[in-house]
Order: C-alpha cells, then sequence, then structure tokens
C-alpha cells in the first residue's frame, strides 16, 4: 500500500477521477518538476488543502493536525529556530521528554527531521499539517516574541532620537521603525484585524485594532517614535512626508504568512501628531465569498437569487458603513459575471480586483466622479453596471434612468432598513413612479458577532428578553464568557443578518402612490419580507448569538 503513487491512491479512494489525475500529471511535467503533485491538485481545483493533506495523512499512516483547533506549546517552538521553520516550512508544537513533535507538509523527508534533530538535540515525531496552515502558525508563533525585541529595539531608538523628529529619510529607514511598522500589520491580519488605528497622546502611542467590530488595544509605544512612525507608513503609501497640516490617502501592499495584503492608510493631524488609520483588504488571492457564503437564510437566499436572475432593473444593498454590502455586491457579481455578458464597475476605491469585470476608479480631483463615470460606461455597451454608492441625486439619477433602459444596476445606499431606502430614492429627487418600475429588490444587512462556541454559557430567556424577540415564551439563549479560544472576548468571527423587500407588484404600486416607510414595510411583510429583528432573533434561538447582539444591532430598527 505504502509503495502505491499518490494520484493512484487518490483514484483508489475516489477523491478524485482518472481524468483528472492525467490533467495533473500533465501539469507537473509542464512545471518540470518545480511543482509537488499534491500542490497542483489543489491549484487545479480538484480538491482543498486540507482535504489533500487528510488523505497524504492516511496513504502515509502519519497523524493529521489541524494547528488552527489546537493548542501550540510556545515552549516546544522555542526549541527550532526560526530561520529554519521558515526554511523548511515546520512548526514544533509538542514536547514529551525527549521527543518533539513536528508539524510538516512532507513527512518523508528525512533531510527535514535530521536537520531538526541536529540543531535540537532531540528525536523528532512528524506529524501532517497544510502549508497555508503551517506558515500561519509560523507566523504567529514567533511574532509574539519578536514584538517584545522590536519594541526593545524602538525604544533604545527613540532614546537616542530627537524629542524632534525632522522625518529625514535615512533617520526613517533604520530598522527598528521598519520592523515595528511591518510587526503591527503583521499582528493585526493574524488576529484577522479590518482596521488598526495608531493614536498620539501627550505621553504615549495607542495603537488598537478593530476584531469583530471592536476595538482591542494592541500595544502602546512612547510618543518619541510616534513621528519616525507615522513618516515610515506615510512613505511606503506613498503620501507627502513634509505635509503634516492636512488629512492625506495612501495605499501599499504586504505579504503576511504568504497572503498579499492591499492596505489602505489615511492620515489626519491632530493636537498631538498625526493619527493614522489603517484599513486591511486582503487581495484576490483569497477567493470571492459566494451568494451560498453570505450566511442568508435559505429564505432570504431563494429571494435573493430570485432578484439577480433579472435580466434589467436596481438591485440596492443598504446597511451603515462596515456592514459588509461591498462584500453581497462582489458575491453577487461572482454570480453574475459569465463569458457573454460585460459587467463594468465604478468603485470609490476598488476594493479587490476581480477577474473578467472592467472596474473603473473614482478620482474626483480629476473630475471622474461616479456621475461622470456613470454616463461614460453607459456608452460602453455595459449588461451589468455595479456603482459603488449612490451618493448624490445625480448619480441616482442616471442609475435609475440605466435601468429603465435595459441595464442591471447593483449599488448601494446608507439607509438603515430596506423600506427607508426606498423613501430615500424619492427624497433624492428620483420620480416615485420611476422608482417603482425600475427597482426589483431590496437587501438590508448588519454584521452580528457569533458566540465562541467553546465558552458560550445557556439559561432561560426573561419575558423582558421574549417581548424583544417577539415570542411570548421562555427559550434557551445564552451569553458571552470569553475563553482563550476567542481572547476572552466570548465571540468568535460575524455573520450577516438581511432583509429583503422584492418589489413585487403590491409594493410597487405603494411606490408609485408615494406611500412612506410604514405602508411600505407592511405590504412588504405580508408577501414574506422577515425583518432584521425576526432574523436575529432566530440566530438568538439558535444559540449563535447574544441578546446584547440583538439590542446592539436592531434597537433603533
Amino acid at each position: 500500500m505504502r509503495n502505491i503513487r499518490i494520484g493512484d491512491y487518490l483514484v483508489e479512494q475516489n477523491l478524485i477521477s482518472q481524468e483528472q489525475l492525467e490533467q495533473v500529471l500533465a501539469a507537473q511535467r509542464e512545471s518540470q518538476g518545480t511543482k509537488r503533485f499534491g500542490e497542483l491538485v489543489v491549484e487545479l481545483g480538484f480538491m482543498s488543502e486540507v482535504k489533500f493533506a487528510q488523505a497524504l495523512a492516511g496513504k502515509l499512516k502519519v497523524q493529521y493536525v489541524d494547528l488552527a483547533n489546537i493548542e501550540i506549546d510556545y515552549e516546544a517552538v522555542r526549541k527550532v529556530p526560526e530561520a529554519l521553520a521558515k526554511k523548511h516550512t515546520v512548526i514544533a508544537i509538542n514536547i514529551q521528554g525527549k521527543r518533539l513533535t513536528v508539524a510538516t507538509d512532507d513527512p518523508i523527508n528525512f533531510i527535514i527531521l535530521e536537520d531538526i534533530k541536529v540543531s535540537t538535540g532531540m528525536d523528532t515525531v512528524p506529524v501532517l499539517a497544510t502549508k497555508s496552515a503551517i506558515n500561519k502558525a509560523i507566523g504567529k508563533c514567533y511574532s509574539m516574541q519578536n514584538v517584545d525585541s522590536v519594541l526593545e529595539g524602538v525604544q533604545q531608538f527613540g532614546d537616542s532620537a530627537d524629542e524632534e523628529d525632522d522625518g529625514s529619510r535615512d533617520r526613517v529607514e533604520s530598522a527598528p521603525i521598519v520592523k515595528l511598522a511591518t510587526t503591527i500589520v503583521e499582528n493585526s491580519f493574524r488576529a484577522d484585524a479590518t482596521d488598526i488605528h495608531i493614536e498620539p497622546f501627550k505621553t504615549y502611542t495607542r495603537i488598537r485594532i478593530r476584531v469583530n467590530g471592536d476595538l482591542v488595544e494592541l500595544m502602546n509605544v512612547s510618543n518619541v517614535v510616534h513621528n519616525s512612525l507615522t513618516t515610515r507608513l506615510k512613505l511606503i503609501s506613498g503620501m507627502n512626508i513634509a505635509e503634516k497640516r492636512i488629512p492625506q490617502d495612501g495605499r501599499f501592499t504586504q505579504v503576511v504568512d504568504g497572503t498579499t495584503l492591499d492596505v489602505r492608510v489615511s492620515a489626519l493631524p491632530t493636537v498631538n501628531g498625526e493619527k493614522i488609520v489603517i484599513r486591511i483588504l486582503s487581495t484576490g488571492q483569497i477567493a470571492l465569498r459566494k451568494i451560498t457564503d453570505l450566511g442568508m437564510t435559505d429564505y432570504n437566499y431563494q429571494l435573493f437569487e430570485s432578484m439577480i436572475k433579472c435580466p434589467h432593473g436596481v438591485i440596492l444593498v443598504t446597511g451603515p458603513t462596515g456592514s459588509g454590502k461591498t462584500t453581497t455586491l462582489y458575491a453577487a457579481l461572482g454570480e453574475l459575471a459569465k463569458p457573454h455578458v460585460n459587467v463594468i464597475t465604478v468603485e470609490d476605491p476598488v476594493e479587490k480586483n476581480i477577474d473578467g469585470i472592467n472596474q473603473v476608479q473614482v478620482n474626483t480631483k480629476a473630475g471622474m466622479t461616479f456621475a461622470a463615470a456613470l454616463r461614460s460606461i453607459l456608452r460602453q455597451d455595459p449588461d451589468i453596471v455595479m456603482i459603488g454608492e449612490m451618493r448624490d441625486s445625480e448619480t441616482a439619477d442616471i442609475g435609475i434612468r440605466a435601468a429603465i433602459t435595459g441595464h442591471l444596476v447593483l449599488s448601494t445606499l446608507h439607509t438603515n432598513d430596506a423600506a427607508s431606502t426606498i423613501v430615500r430614492l424619492v427624497d433624492m429627487g428620483v420620480a416615485p413612479y420611476m422608482v417603482a418600475t425600475s427597482l426589483i429588490g431590496v437587501i438590508a444587512q448588519r454584521l452580528v458577532k457569533v458566540l465562541c462556541p467553546s465558552c458560550k454559557r445557556p439559561r432561560m430567556s426573561t419575558d423582558e428578553e421574549n417581548k424583544l424577540m417577539k415570542i411570548d415564551h421562555s427559550v434557551t439563549v445564552h451569553d458571552a464568557c470569553g475563553c482563550p479560544d476567542c481572547n476572552n472576548t466570548g465571540y468568535k468571527g460575524r455573520t450577516a443578518i438581511h432583509e429583503i423587500i422584492h418589489c413585487t407588484s403590491g409594493v410597487s404600486t405603494i411606490i408609485a402612490q408615494g406611500g412612506g416607510k410604514e405602508q411600505i414595510e407592511e405590504v412588504a411583510k405580508r408577501n414574506g419580507t422577515k425583518l432584521l429583528r425576526d432574523n436575529v432573533s432566530e440566530l438568538v434561538q439558535r444559540g449563535d448569538t447574544s441578546i446584547d447582539e440583538l439590542i446592539r444591532v436592531t434597537y433603533a430598527v
């Protein structure tokens, strides 16, 4: 069994077909041995990385470990030097006496095991893990040790620097500051943060990161290094480092654990110096979400599916900043972008580059506004147009007219719920009859935090909570506690809740008559629309989220 080739083994286990095996072998011949069989199987999309690793572990009779869900012993990590771990893509995860358990993606490579044995003086026991999981673990485990040494270096650098830093290039390029800037972005990405805030105060600079929608403190540094740190970040993101009196924007890319990050930077002058906010966007290397991954209920998913099948009209996604509107739009575009249609987007800024779609960047300074770009786009023979945001009446008007003339238009608006979006369009000056004839539907959404499965605590709901959930009897609900798994926050990840109004004949009639939010909501409910609160109540009763989240997300709605 051991001597059978991995490809034949996968075919035998019905994990890939003979035809797929031939394709992989052909690709391997083309790469002239530079790529391993496993890499190509994953690249061609025949198996996921995890599935392949599990199959390989089965064939080699080696244990498979999921590094994201096991506790790594930092004592073991320290045994293997970082350079060696990175060179061989290995990480030590456990020590028992003189035996060191090492996770690798190539457990039969005896040279690697021998290298580690020589370096540590211990017997090595290999276990199998995926390459990406090992890279992530290497980054996470060694970075915790690096932060202290970086901060120490920065402290010494601060002591030697003058109080007034002129931001000169040679000083900024000095190693400690460069390392600190890199470390901040790396650690934030590993903590699944979306934003980094670098805030100067009188005696110190506070660095916070936004995880699951909440700001968490990452570290404090001496205010002496603040100027050098901001200058470094401005330098790499292409801003003017001599200009400190006006807000500036820039962007740069950084590779962390094998993933290329697209990083947007915004600098704002405050009384104690410049405050920097960094938005971390993963680039196209991380696959686009599919519609099925948006967390919609089956009912909402069917509604959404039927809406994007319409050949022309307007679909609006609404919600506050950071509620995942762009993700939903991109998922819809991913579904709609077929070889026989022309898809054009106007965005500010373009957040993800998508293959097969023409994306246009708004540039207000050059006169390239949403409205100007839209006018030109309509002469480009589009089938589907995505407008990043309907900010003004002119953009809304052109968008609605484009829909009436036979295009499918997707866009976003900032409103509280689906019904008020329709009223907002009319308030922006679009005639009610045009809204009624062109609007396919509106999706309002919010992001709610998901309770950590390891530490959530069950209890029975109170009468007041039953009223909030619109039920008449007590049910089991869960509270957030906090454990090492979720960094003591009680929550792990987020999911979306949706409220979808499909503009069927009843709703369209009310819109054309100039009906208000309440009337539209009433008719939509009769047609089967589930409101945001109904959606989040379901999640609370399922034990996915807490009553606190229900109140936070839907209190004013």
